[in-house]
């Protein structure tokens, strides 16, 4: 039986959240702000239902809130809750970058091998959207190729928000260098098969991000 294509809405779906969720969180929808869905069905070309759905989704990873008879409205960033996240999100990522080591195949291999020579580019330009583009294909790759539906479905929401807060405070008090040196570091691990390097590592860049993230609630007078 040869592979079944994606329906149109589902797809369309899938479109309108990427894009909405890009929006948000390189701050061209700011917190606070109450969002149209037939502005956006109009700026994005994708229609309304594609449009709702799509908010539902962020609505439940946390990013956005539905007001009754009110609309939505793109959440505030809970600095508080950051480190709670990051206690959570390194138990999940470091299950999904052990499993990718472990069930990689060699054409998946190549493909981490790839990726961890972009981020080292990255690391040399120091190109902030060039890292945005490097860190979603890792993030796809990895989940991708651990193939664990729990922990996917777990690590979305957290993912959400900790993006957010990274555009908004990590080129104020982050090392883009470091934190790609990092990133490539486990995806040659599971270019390598290697699970318990691969665990490791990204241990070692949850290590890194709680840091950074440390700094900044300093600054701010949460932590």
């Amino acid at each position: 039986m040869g592979k079944q294509t994606e329906q149109p809405e589902l797809s369309q779906a899938r479109q309108a959240y990427r894009l909405i969720e890009e929006m948000i969180v390189t701050l061209k929808l700011p917190p606070g702000h109450k969002i149209s869905e037939t502005s956006l069905s109009k700026t994005l070309g994708i229609g309304r239902t594609p449009i709702r759905e799509a908010l539902q989704r962020l609505s439940f990873e946390g990013t956005v809130r539905i007001v009754p008879r009110s609309g939505v409205v793109v959440s505030e960033i809970d600095l508080v809750e950051q480190l709670g996240m990051l206690e959570v999100r390194r138990g999940i990522e470091s299950v999904l970058a052990g499993r990718a080591a472990r069930f990689a195949t060699n054409s998946l291999k190549q493909e981490f091998a790839a990726v961890a020579d972009a981020f080292d580019k990255v690391a040399e330009s120091r190109e902030g959207a060039a890292f945005v583009a490097a860190d979603r294909e890792f993030n796809t790759l990895i989940i991708q190729t651990a193939n664990s539906k729990y922990a996917t479905q777990a690590i979305g929401p957290i993912e959400a928000q900790t993006r957010r807060f990274w555009f908004l405070y990590f080129k104020e008090f982050g090392d883009l260098r470091r934190v790609c040196e990092l990133h490539a570091a486990i995806a040659r691990k599971i270019a390598h098969g290697d699970e318990a390097g691969a665990k490791r590592a990204s241990d070692a860049l949850m290590d890194y991000v709680e840091e950074y993230t440390k700094k900044t609630l300093r600054v701010y007078g949460v932590a």
